[in-house]
């Protein structure tokens, strides 16, 4: 079972690159899709009993991070016909290189950490920290609305893997509740995106400057 833990936080950590080094908006949203269905097996992996708060949460995990929210960004992509995002402010291989970094660094300081011992020897506190800065330097690096959706994903992703490590002492209630605020804040936000490209014709955010009095 800690095999198949640390296999998945690998993929995880290598999706997380994958995401930085990709200019096609289809493969990135497929990758976090790819990311969101691994992270949703993760309830059942940290512990070894099974609570019914536990596997309750695996079921909307998957169907939302692995399909609901993928199949609605798609959807989006497909109404605002755009690919790729073609200027970032970062490139794509210095993004790389900033990820193995942010990994590096989280590999480090969760080693200085002061961890149960349940998770010492495991990827689960360095592959959060690494995961929310991969969605940090999406969020601030790209310029299209929807590679900045996918950053904001990939950053709660990381935030996701932290609240596994609570997941006996959390509510079920609670942790469908993140679930569904998170399905509901890429809902709105893909309509907005749709209402960014019918008023610019471009999902480039640098054009809602022009909105300024």
């Amino acid at each position: 079972m800690t095999n198949l833990l640390q296999t998945i936080l690998v993929l995880v950590l290598v999706l997380n690159l994958f995401a930085l080094g990709t200019s096609r908006i289809l493969s990135l949203i497929r990758t976090v899709a790819l990311q969101g269905a691994l992270l949703g097996l993760l309830p059942l992996l940290l512990h070894g009993q099974h609570s019914l708060a536990t596997v309750l949460t695996v079921g909307p995990t998957l169907a939302l991070k692995g399909l609901a929210i993928p199949y609605m960004m798609v959807r989006a992509m497909r109404d605002v016909k755009i690919k790729r995002e073609v200027e970032p402010l970062v490139g794509f291989q210095p993004s790389v290189i900033l990820g193995a970094l942010a990994t590096v660094f989280a590999l480090l300081f969760a080693g200085q950490l002061p961890l149960a011992a349940a998770h010492v020897d495991t990827l689960i506190v360095p592959t959060a920290i690494a995961t929310v800065l991969t969605g940090f330097i999406l969020l601030t690096t790209r310029f299209k609305a929807l590679t900045q959706v996918v950053g904001y994903l990939v950053l709660e992703n990381g935030i996701f893997i932290f609240g596994m490590l609570l997941v006996e002492a959390m509510p079920l209630v609670v942790e469908l509740g993140v679930l569904l605020d998170l399905f509901v804040a890429i809902f709105v936000i893909c309509i907005i995106v749709n209402q960014i490209n019918r008023a610019f014709s471009s999902l480039d955010t640098r054009h809602l400057v022009s909105l300024k009095e």
